[in-house]
């Protein structure tokens, strides 16, 4: 497809060198370029979810648990 669109002078050229070095078309070059750019972005995006959140009714934590001190909080969540 035929679009038009503003590119940085500094990165036409290096796409134009990147082009000549491949022995290919500079639109094959922008092209490979923007299908890497949007996977990489899909790649980090974080999976929606559907999921729902569990939620707990009290006054905040049980008194004596520390959230500092892992071994601690594990010995109360073992006696639960």
């Amino acid at each position: 497809m035929r679009t038009t669109f503003n590119i940085e002078d500094g990165l036409l050229e290096e796409a134009k060198n990147l082009a000549r070095q491949r022995k290919t078309t500079l639109g094959a070059v922008v092209s490979e370029a923007l299908r890497l750019g949007l996977l990489r972005t899909y790649e980090r995006a974080p999976a929606a979810s559907n999921a729902p959140l569990k939620t707990f009714r009290g006054d905040g934590l049980q008194a004596g648990v520390d959230l500092n001190h892992s071994s601690e909080l594990l010995d109360v969540m073992e006696r639960s």
